[in-house]
């Protein structure tokens, strides 16, 4: 897995403080940046957390570049409506040689281990199969039709991977790129780096919650899941480890 945050709201916490001053003073736009340093936006961001007022969150937003994670991942984060994505598309990108998240307690055991790769080999070559099987019939259909031979080459294969791709594995990894405002990534910390969120998609939303405390350290002190914040929300589906989770996500913000 590999992710970077690749663009942010330039100084999102004073852009968070301009968006509350507006609220809570007479201020008006030619002047609601005058005397906002660092020291006044954190104790703005402050007074929202403490009232529950998130609106003025919203006018952050920050885009994340994200490798090397499983379509069954993708499946998983685009239910968090409010955000965008950008998805490597399996229609126009054939999957030569496709790589694959191998999950951590198949890795652990020998013969299982041995399954899912064969698994994925099978996959790969039924893909491969049926990608030329579909190409020749359609490139016949296309030249008979008039096409010349390089377009209808090229038009073949596309159409062809379109249907190949039904056969590829949810553990085939994808690319994308994700932009979130600062509430909704408050709701997808709380869901997804929680101990009881699957395990993928929690070491992704960990990474990204430790990229936005390096640029937003104040923004972001209460975020993370639930138990940071106080009591744990999972009722009697608690993981049981809420003290160890509230030091990991304490030490991660003290790195800022």
């Amino acid at each position: 897995m590999k992710v970077a945050l690749l663009a942010h709201t330039p100084n999102p916490e004073i852009t968070v403080a301009m968006a509350a001053k507006l609220c809570y003073s007479a201020a008006d736009i030619d002047t609601i940046h005058d005397g906002l340093d660092e020291e006044k936006a954190a104790g703005f961001v402050d007074m929202l957390a403490q009232i529950g007022h998130e609106s003025p969150i919203e006018h952050a937003t920050f885009t994340f570049g994200i490798e090397g994670v499983s379509r069954a991942l993708l499946a998983q984060i685009t239910r968090h409506r409010i955000a965008s994505f950008s998805v490597q598309s399996q229609r126009y990108v054939k999957e030569a040689q496709f790589e694959y998240v191998l999950p951590p307690e198949i890795a652990g055991d020998k013969e299982a281990e041995e399954i899912f790769i064969q698994s994925m080999e099978n996959a790969q070559k039924d893909y491969d199969r049926l990608t030329e099987i579909l190409m020749q019939k359609h490139k016949k259909e296309m030249m008979d039709g008039g096409m010349d031979e390089k377009a209808a080459s090229r038009a073949a294969e596309k159409k062809a991977i379109e249907d190949a791709r039904f056969v590829l594995p949810n553990a085939c990894t994808t690319k994308m790129i994700v932009t979130m405002n600062a509430r909704s990534l408050f709701n997808f910390f709380s869901h997804r780096c929680c101990n009881r969120a699957q395990w993928e998609i929690r070491e992704l939303a960990t990474e990204m919650y430790r990229l936005c405390v390096e640029v937003a350290p104040n923004l972001f002190s209460r975020s993370g899941p639930s138990c940071v914040r106080g009591k744990c929300t999972e009722g009697k589906m608690t993981c049981g480890k809420a003290a160890e989770v509230k030091v990991l996500f304490e030490e991660m913000a003290a790195k800022k």
